[in-house]
This record gives C-alpha cells, sequence and structure tokens, in this order.
C-alpha cells in the first residue's frame, strides 16, 4: 500500500493541499495546546497547522515521499514537527502521552480497524480529545475521494462502537462540499467524531 501512497505523493503539488482540514481547524481552535498526534498524516497539512498553533506535534505515515513534502511544508512555514516513517501496526508511543489525537481520512482495513482505533486511544491522555473525520459508507454515491469498497468506509454505528470506552462522544454524519487540493474535490458524505477520553 504503501507503493500507491508514494506515488501519489511523488506529484510536486500538494495533492490534498496546504490547507488544513476544515472540521480539524474548527475543532481544534477549542483546545489548549499540548502533545498532539497525526497518523497517517501525508504531507502534513493538518501537523504543520496545529504547529503553528503552539502545538507539539507528532505524526507518522507509511509513505517516505509524504514525509518529505511535510516537512518541507514544515520549513515553508518556520515550524517544527516530529514526523516517524511508521504505520499503525508498528507505532509506538507511551501510554497516556497525547492531549489531543487526530484521524482524517485515515481509512483502516475493516478487520483491523477496531483494533487499531483502540490502540490508537492507548496513546491519548485520561481527558485528551480526539478528533475524527472520515468518509461514510454514502461516499461511494460520490466521485470526491475516499476508498472505492464499502468495507474500508465508515457507519456512525462501528465508530461508535470503536470508541465506545470514550466519556464523551460527539458524532454525525453530514454531507459537505470538499475542497481540498486535487484527490478531495466536490460532494462528499462523511462521519464527524469528537471524542474525550
Amino acid at each position: 500500500m504503501s507503493e500507491f501512497w508514494n506515488e501519489r505523493y511523488t506529484l510536486k503539488e500538494y495533492v490534498y493541499g496546504t490547507k488544513p482540514n476544515v472540521f480539524f481547524k474548527t475543532q481544534i481552535a477549542n483546545l489548549s495546546p499540548g502533545k498532539i498526534l497525526f497518523p497517517a498524516e501525508g504531507e502534513g497539512r493538518n501537523a504543520v497547522y496545529a504547529a503553528r498553533l503552539g502545538w507539539d506535534v507528532y505524526a507518522f505515515d507509511s509513505s517516505i515521499e509524504a514525509r518529505k513534502k511535510a516537512y518541507l511544508l514544515a520549513k515553508d512555514h518556520a515550524v517544527g514537527i516530529k514526523y516517524e516513517l511508521n504505520d499503525i501496526e508498528t507505532a509506538e508511543y507511551p501510554s497516556d502521552f497525547f492531549d489531543c489525537i487526530v484521524l482524517i481520512f485515515a481509512h483502516f482495513h475493516p478487520f483491523e480497524r477496531n483494533y487499531f482505533h483502540n490502540r490508537l486511544l492507548s496513546f491519548l491522555k485520561p481527558g485528551g480529545t480526539i478528533i475524527l473525520e472520515g468518509f461514510s459508507k454514502k461516499q461511494l454515491q460520490f466521485s470526491s475521494g475516499g476508498p472505492r469498497t464499502v468495507e474500508m468506509l465508515f457507519s456512525e454505528e462501528e465508530i461508535q462502537n470503536d470508541f465506545k470506552l470514550l466519556s464523551k462522544l460527539e458524532l454525525e454524519e453530514a454531507e459537505i462540499i470538499l475542497d481540498e487540493g486535487k484527490f478531495h474535490q466536490g460532494s462528499a458524505s462523511v462521519i464527524r467524531m469528537v471524542g474525550e477520553k
């Protein structure tokens, strides 16, 4: 899978843009800066934005090309980020370490999704926040991006079940207009979640 992403990210342009995801930008404004983790961060648009706000930023992705572009974007904005070449199976952080974890269009194999989501939660401090936006199963009706198999897409029930141990959970399915670079354009159906551990 990293071959697919490396090929996509070798394009000179930032294929999902350089501006932060709108939902993430809205939610992060409600939080005080601390340690934050961006799994499957891609080209760094959200990580760099958080660093600009004063967060201590950690990120990882399996694509070396994505990491290169993330570091270039961080340099352009004169901020520092810690970006590892890793995937969710092998990424290691201390328990109860992060104040916030952000999952933006991070879709995992359906047999592993629940395990991966709970593994990430183990890295989150009690009282910490998790922010998620991903494509819903209705996204197959649209051509604005995302996996093209229904099993890789989210339902509210699946996300609620994955994060049932959170003490607070806000969850919604919404139809939005995406404007995030070349590969996220147009009407889309998404699941949005904010939770507190």
